[in-house]
């Protein structure tokens, strides 16, 4: 029996950049220029992180729809490592739909976060109407690129399939489910709503989780026996690793939880790991 094959792989998802305004712990270093956010990512692909996170910033962290700097973070990155790039039609709602998705002009980007519907942000309200959804999920089949569709509560999940009917989604599709309480107002990261999220999968597609405002890595270790293909940490979700420490950085992040999911027989998936699992290779050919 070759036993390297059958070894179960996950991917291991890093969002090294955390919300502007966020308080910082005092032993964490938040990076936020190109070199800084390279070097982080770079230490984190090492510890065995198969996919990186990125929003287009300015060197203070700021959302911006300004290339430069984005590309030149992937200059460093990509210099040294194929790390699947992963960026984000995410950030605050008052920029345009296409400053919203500037991301997928740069072509290194072979994965990008779609948010699957509106959720209250803070005191505000995250929009992502349908008509909005619909735009991305079109410039991301212009530019061969895969959707991790974002869904923070469960009707979110049935959109999934409702724009796969209209052919704006394509199957198999790749869920993310966005747990907390963080900042936005989703559904409590517990074992109950994780399992109800689930439930709601399409056959033959396959999810990831994110647990915002982690304090531990329990609700990671959950999901992954439940059958996730893929898991996030990083200093944009949380700067914690058990109750009351934090990570002085996300390789820290990366490298426990490598131990842990070792420890049940499980190895992080490669970047071209990453790749196939996700069904990048075939859509990029």
């Amino acid at each position: 029996m070759n036993t390297k094959s059958s070894t179960r792989k996950i991917v291991i998802t890093v969002a090294p950049v955390c919300h502007t305004g966020k308080p910082v712990p005092p032993e964490s270093k938040n990076p936020l220029s190109p070199k800084e956010i390279a070097d982080d990512v770079l230490q984190c692909a090492k510890a065995g992180a198969g996919m990186v996170h990125l929003h287009t910033r300015d060197e203070k962290g700021e959302q911006t729809f300004d290339l430069s700097v984005f590309s030149k973070t992937l200059d460093l990155i990509s210099a040294k490592s194929d790390i699947v790039i992963q960026g984000s039609t995410g950030g605050i709602s008052n920029l345009s739909l296409e400053e919203r998705c500037v991301c997928l002009n740069e072509p290194r980007v072979e994965v990008a976060s779609l948010n699957m519907g509106s959720v209250n942000f803070g005191e505000t309200v995250y929009i992502n109407t349908l008509p909005d959804i619909r735009f991305w999920a079109k410039r991301m089949k212009e530019k061969r690129v895969v959707p991790e569709l974002e869904n923070f509560d469960l009707s979110m999940v049935e959109t999934c399939s409702r724009l796969a009917h209209e052919g704006v989604l394509d199957r198999p599709m790749h869920y993310n489910f966005c747990l907390g309480p963080g900042q936005a107002s989703n559904l409590t990261a517990n074992v109950r709503n994780l399992g109800t999220m689930q439930s709601l999968v399409e056959p033959g597609s396959h999810w990831g989780f994110t647990h915002d405002g982690m304090k531990d890595y329990s609700m990671l270790l959950y999901a992954v026996s439940m059958g996730a293909s893929v898991i996030r940490v990083g200093f944009e979700d949380s700067f914690y690793y058990a109750p009351g420490k934090a990570a002085r950085s996300n390789a820290v992040l990366v490298e426990n939880l490598v131990m842990l999911i070792r420890g049940l027989g499980i190895e992080p998936a490669t970047p071209n790991e990453t790749r196939a699992i996700l069904g990048i290779d075939k859509l990029r050919r």
